[in-house]
């Protein structure tokens, strides 16, 4: 039997986009085998504050970002909800699009899923997709394990995937850790040179740096 092929999803505020955001993307995807990416943004996060620019920016940065990758796709569902963006809601619709069958994975950091427990509805995630989660190297996992709140820790001990073909055998319920290219990059460091004036080059794509520059975004 042919197994449908997987998709994944990376959301966020992206305010902006940068590559750290990219190569984690770029990394997870490749050690999964998912040839499909997609970037949603953010429309009204609900575990920060208001972002510093605009949803339709955001949007627009993220597209430009991703441009030439034939692997990522921007999904622009959160930006048209009018309700807070909540990744329970966005994940069930998916779920919804692509058949009970087809592997989903969300991608996220690992310093993201420590604070997993204070999402919307966060066990429903597992019934819905896996989640990947990505890691610097030198990474000590049995700290970040020590530091999981109890939920989290007894869940990653029944659920791990220690090889990335497992993901592709379930449509979802598995946690993945992956190491990837360290890229010490925020968006706070990044909105914080703009303010400064200081130059973007080499943290995020030329044609974000031109965009955010054209319209005075974070200066």
């Amino acid at each position: 039997m042919i197994r449908p092929a997987p998709l994944a999803l990376l959301g966020g505020t992206f305010d902006p986009i940068h590559f750290g955001h990219l190569r984690l993307a770029e990394e997870l995807a490749e050690a999964l085998g998912i040839g499909e990416v997609r970037f949603i943004p953010a429309g009204r996060p609900p575990h920060r504050g208001q972002p510093s620019a605009a949803a339709n920016h955001r949007l627009e940065m993220a597209r430009l970002a991703i441009a030439g990758n034939p692997r990522f796709v921007l999904d622009e569902r959160e930006f048209r909800r009018a309700a807070p963006s909540y990744s329970v809601d966005t994940l069930t619709e998916l779920r919804a699009e692509i058949g009970a069958q087809t592997p989903l994975v969300l991608f996220m950091g690992a310093d993201a899923f420590l604070g997993l427990t204070t999402w919307h509805e966060w066990r429903r995630l597992f019934d819905l997709a896996h989640v990947a989660v990505a890691h610097r190297p030198g990474f000590s996992t049995a700290a970040w394990e020590d530091a999981l709140p109890d939920p989290l820790r007894r869940l990653l001990a029944t659920h791990r995937a220690e090889q990335a073909g497992e993901i592709l055998k379930k449509p979802s319920g598995l946690i993945f850790l992956h190491g990837i290219t360290q890229l010490d990059i925020s968006a706070s460091r990044i909105r914080g040179r703009a303010l400064r004036g200081e130059s973007l080059r080499y943290l995020l794509p030329d044609a974000v740096i031109a965009y955010l520059n054209e319209n005075h975004l974070y200066a």
